[in-house]
């Protein structure tokens, strides 16, 4: 390959990591004047956060972190391209002065470039603080701070500079695109039956609009939020024709709508999808009937109480890149496996070989995930999702090792994972039962147990659920018990001491797994699978400075290798 051809080829791939990076998933501009836009991502397993900051003007640009929103206290980067090259320094401000440069380096730069007018820096950092002169980042807003000279000499920036407060780490960008509405799915004046737990299912149809919508941001629409533990919509099939209302799980009409369009569970907030992708409603999917699902819990088991939750959904005809879709993933949902008594931490595995799909799609593809909502019972202490490729983990695709059941929500990865056909997701959660005195079976009460985790990604395909459930027939025949009687009478009779619980914990795991994919239209495909094992992947320490040219080089060959792929 001559000079040039490598030339065009780099600048090629410099123009496709340009128009959509998915380790920059969100962006804010800083000032009114939209001169300052900051783009960022991030990764709280590896402890790292990227941005990436354009800023109208050939002289120099400063940015950084401020306690209150002024200079003192601020920690601060500064940098541009100037007659002898380009300049970027790790800072902090001492206060309404040039800012004092750190005697350590902690702030990486991955590239630095000015053109039309227009200086943009890329650059990384640990989230946590690495020195007394840096400022962690928090998951509470923060008051982020700018400035920018007319020249590359750092004086007195004028009335070029400006605050503003964003939570980086919790990001919700609440856009308001052109034509932008909202409709409601919701039950209509339900009476809540006096039962501790009841699951409501409402078949019916969403508005219809002549083309294509994309629904930008979903909200929690709760009456009794005492009553109500989760609410889930699914799109039906297209033979469901009619509405229908009854309780779910009791139906087969109920059950053949299985495809996760939305989800929210106890604590829950709203959720707004990145700029690139959005869930589509109208035009194709017109003519869906959809089911509305509601999970009460009502522990006093009141009568007479009247219910109209479900969800609000805010749409736009201004379309995004990517229509975005929910793959529900994890341990099926059933009676068939049991978490024992008096356990302070005991895992059960869900796991989804996405090896598989073309069994169900004609025409599947990689998954980009950007959030995941992971959810167990009342039990549940942690829930991890391992990614797999090739044999080999090679990461954790969502961690939350203080989950609570009373917060479930939709949890931002901070960039775009690539999930690639052929790789396993692996579903774990951890509960602990120590203040109980008998099994606890899985189910779809809430005093029973679940183990999933629905992953938010685009583009959008006609796939439902990607899980796995352990083969019952070699559990028991491993535990001792010949039919399904004798086993849940051995298991409910059982003296569940440590020995006892960590045998049946290993033999949990290592049986064979069935793993089941199902498409949008009920067709599924069965196979089998084992569990791997799931590694902590220990956080990137603070890197030197030596570092910069390395992260350099491989940021452009992964944008290479993005380029590459795409041809």
């Amino acid at each position: 390959m001559d000079i040039l051809s490598l030339v065009l080829l780099l600048l090629s791939a410099q123009w496709s990591c340009a128009q959509e990076d998915p380790l920059l998933p969100f962006s804010e501009h800083l000032d009114p004047e939209h001169n300052v836009r900051l783009k960022w991502g991030f990764d709280e397993i590896q402890g790292t956060i990227l941005f990436e900051l354009t800023v109208n003007t050939s002289g120099w640009v400063g940015f950084g972190f401020s306690p209150k929103g002024g200079m003192t206290g601020a920690d601060i980067v500064i940098g541009g391209v100037g007659p002898k090259g380009s300049y970027f320094t790790d800072r902090h401000a001492v206060g309404n002065s040039i800012p004092v440069v750190d005697q350590q380096q902690n702030y990486k730069l991955l590239s630095l470039s000015e053109s039309d007018g227009k200086t943009v820096l890329k650059f990384q950092r640990s989230i946590e603080s690495c020195d007394e002169n840096d400022l962690s980042i928090t998951n509470l807003p923060m008051k982020l701070i700018y400035a920018y000279g007319q020249s590359d000499d750092i004086v007195y920036h004028n009335n070029r500079r400006g605050t503003k407060e964003v939570n980086l780490l919790k990001y919700m960008p609440r856009v308001n695109p052109p034509n932008s509405k909202y409709f409601d799915m919701t039950v209509v004046n339900f009476t809540v039956p006096a039962n501790q737990t009841y699951y409501h299912c409402k078949i019916m149809k969403a508005p219809t609009f002549d083309r294509k919508q994309h629904i930008y941001r979903i909200e929690p629409f709760i009456t009794n939020f005492d009553l109500v533990h989760h609410v889930l919509l699914y799109r039906c099939p297209q033979s469901v024709t009619e509405p229908f209302e009854t309780q779910c799980y009791t139906s087969l009409k109920t059950e053949m709508c299985m495809e996760t369009i939305a989800v929210w569970g106890v604590g829950g907030g709203a959720f707004e999808f990145p700029e690139m992708a959005g869930l589509p409603i109208g035009g194709n999917v017109g003519d869906f009937f959809y089911r509305l699902e509601v999970h009460y819990n009502n522990l006093n088991k009141s009568a007479g109480r009247v219910d109209n939750s479900g969800l609000r959904f805010y749409y736009t005809s201004e379309l995004r890149q990517h229509d975005a879709g929910v793959l529900g993933t994890g341990l099926v949902v059933s009676p068939g496996y049991a978490i024992p008594p008096k356990a302070k931490s005991f895992l059960t595995y869900g796991l989804c070989d996405t090896a598989y799909i073309p069994k169900v799609l004609e025409t599947p593809h990689d998954l980009q995930v950007f959030s995941v909502m992971m959810h167990t019972h009342l039990a549940g202490r942690k829930v991890r999702v391992g990614h797999f490729r090739g044999g080999k983990q090679i990461d954790l695709l969502a961690v939350d090792d203080t989950y609570d059941f009373n917060y479930q929500d939709v949890k931002n990865l901070g960039k775009t994972k690539t999930v690639q056909l052929g790789d396993k997701l692996l579903v774990e959660c951890t509960y602990n039962t120590e203040n109980r005195n008998t099994l606890t079976w899985g189910g779809l009460s809430t005093s029973e147990e679940m183990c999933l985790a629905f992953l938010f990604y685009y583009p959008a395909m006609n796939l439902s659920g990607c899980m796995s459930f352990p083969n019952v027939t070699a559990l028991m025949s491993e535990m001792g018990t010949p039919s399904p009687i004798d086993w849940r009478n051995r298991m409910n009779n059982m003296t569940w001491n440590d020995t006892c619980i960590n045998q049946y914990q290993q033999t949990l795991k290592t049986v064979d797994q069935f793993v089941i994919i199902a498409d949008s239209f009920k067709n599924i495909s069965r196979n089998t699978g084992t569990i791997p094992d799931l590694k902590t992947i220990p956080p990137a320490p603070c890197m030197s400075g030596c570092a910069i040219k390395s992260l350099a080089l491989i940021s452009l060959l992964l944008c290479l290798a993005v380029h590459w792929a795409s041809v």
